[in-house]
């Protein structure tokens, strides 16, 4: 399947995704990456617009990169839809959000998430952890068969 979405990318700032499409084509590490620019697209994207429960998926991304601060619906309600669905609860989802607030952090992991990694500041680590992040999740984790 040479077409499956290897990252459904959901952030809002047009400059993280400017670095992180940079640093994933830099590291040859993804093609095929979808992005959102808010939860409520990132919900439309993985179970079209009606998300009853029933049916086949929009789309299955391999992994799912999750900003918390979002605009229409936020990160931690996206995460919770995801991760009691059924049919999207194994696709891993890993946070990344420039938030460091303790109750984000256990809210995140309390409710599914597979990795929480904090933005850092500085261009060269940003760059480094977008690399890290694609290396393992498309490369060395080995997800269940949908």
């Amino acid at each position: 399947m040479t077409n499956q979405i290897e990252i459904l990318y959901v952030e809002d700032n047009p400059s993280d995704i400017e670095l992180t499409l940079h640093a994933f084509k830099k590291n040859h590490l993804a093609n095929n990456i979808l992005i959102a620019r808010d939860g409520e697209e990132a919900l439309d994207l993985l179970f079209g617009k009606d998300r009853s429960g029933d049916g086949s998926l929009a789309n299955t991304p391999r992994v799912i990169l999750l900003d918390l601060k979002l605009p229409k619906v936020d990160g931690l309600e996206v995460l919770k839809t995801i991760k009691s669905d059924e049919r999207t609860k194994t696709i891993p989802v890993v946070v990344l959000t420039s938030s460091r607030e303790e109750k984000d952090i256990i809210e995140s992991y309390r409710l599914g998430v597979n990795s929480y990694i904090v933005k850092p500041v500085d261009f060269e680590k940003f760059m480094e952890a977008v690399k890290t992040f694609g290396l393992y999740w498309l490369l060395v984790n080995q997800p269940p068969s949908h």
